[in-house]
């Protein structure tokens, strides 16, 4: 009886609560079941490469509403059978490279996904943006600064969009840390701690072409911290080693330590590795004057938890970034559309590509040399606060 007083009417009269914004898939349900197509454009796309990114878009693309792909533009000819058996391409037009020409000139063609091999980049980047298409690419835009910046540059003059594909920022527990972090939860911050260690390691032949550990795998971790403070670090400390022999005679590094200092007083701290045994390890965690917020790592099936005499055990964490980045890679690719739409702009600004890739640029000076590198930015240089 003493609880009566706590007493609520029906649930029946009163109005349901509506689905929090951070439950993206419920959102996504309701407008599958909606079928409502009002506001929305369909936009003809193109798409480079069907590798392991590639791959990762194509199950998007194939399935997303405002997207009509058209053309898919790969130089492994044995696999398109096998590609339009699979995902039911039999309207798309398969093309080598050496005919994608076909691409560019095609007006129903608004955009195109670049997932194709680094070295391929800034030629397919720079022909979209020269054809006024929007694009939309795998890091990085182009394997040097300079070009990076023509290309930003191009992509101003011809006025189409240019998304670099940074998608840890959408995934959603990396955005609610951003968001909380930039909302004063924690008040100054101290402290941005990033773990990121690679899971399964990564072949050779893939290590050979990839650019290195910092401007293939530092850049997300470079990118996270800068997008979570709003600043760019003046100075980059680095230290790295190569712990298994196969990846020392590349003369690359697998396990690095990362330390950013900033004008703000804030340190970025990260800690690499090409190598977990335990899965993909990622992490994040912010401390500040008010407190603490973090991102633990996700468990890809369930969160069941066995508990008997001598122990307690859990379902491993993800595998690697195709699970464990899967709500990421698709809430970039619904900004990109939202992006052609006209209802947002690009998040991923031009000063953010080319700082990212100066940064991982200081880190491998910083190795070399032993020193701190000390990094000064123009005011045309710095971040767009947003």
């Amino acid at each position: 009886m003493a609880t009566l007083k706590f007493k609520q009417p029906s649930p029946y009269s009163v109005k349901a609560p509506s689905s929090p914004d951070e439950d993206i898939k419920y959102k996504k349900y309701q407008e599958h079941l909606k079928l409502d197509h009002s506001g929305h454009s369909q936009f003809g796309f193109a798409l480079f490469g069907v590798g392991r990114a590639g791959t990762i878009h194509l199950a998007f693309l194939v399935k997303e509403p405002r997207v009509k792909l058209l053309y898919v533009v790969d130089d492994d000819k044995p696999k398109w059978e096998k590609l339009k058996k699979y995902w039911n391409l039999e309207t798309v037009r398969f093309l080598t490279n050496a005919e994608s020409k076909l691409v560019y000139e095609d007006p129903n063609v608004r955009a195109v996904v670049v997932a194709s091999p680094t070295y391929t980049h800034e030629e397919i980047v720079t022909k979209a943006l020269n054809h006024d298409k929007a694009v939309f690419c795998e890091k990085p835009v182009a394997e040097e600064h300079d070009k990076i910046k023509a290309l930003c540059n191009l992509a101003k003059k011809v006025k189409q969009p240019l998304f670099c594909a940074f998608n840890r920022r959408f995934d959603p527990s990396f955005a609610a840390i951003r968001d909380r972090v930039r909302r004063g939860e924690v008040g100054k911050v101290s402290t941005v701690k990033v773990c990121s260690r690679d899971s399964p390691l990564p072949s050779i032949e893939y290590l050979k072409i990839s650019g290195g550990i910092f401007h293939d795998c530092a850049v997300h971790d470079i990118d996270m911290t800068l997008y979570i403070l709003g600043e760019y670090p003046t100075k980059v400390m680095v230290m790295a080693s190569a712990n298994i022999p196969e990846i020392a005679q590349i003369n690359d590094y697998d396990t690095v330590g990362i330390m950013l200092s900033f004008d703000s007083g804030a340190i970025g701290l990260i800690d690499l590795s090409r190598h977990s045994v335990y899965g993909y390890d990622q992490r994040v965690e912010v401390f500040g004057q008010k407190g603490m917020i973090k991102a633990e790592n996700q468990l890809p099936i369930h969160n069941v938890e066995t508990y008997t005499e001598r122990s307690v055990s859990k379902a491993p964490i993800a595998y690697s970034f195709p699970s464990r980045y899967a709500d990421g890679y698709e809430m970039e690719m619904r900004h990109f559309l939202d992006v052609l739409e006209g209802k947002t702009t690009v998040c991923v600004d031009s000063n953010d590509i080319l700082a990212v890739t100066r940064i991982a640029s200081a880190c491998e000076e910083a190795v070399k040399t032993g020193k701190c590198v000390e990094l000064k930015w123009r005011d045309d240089e710095k971040p767009k606060l947003v």
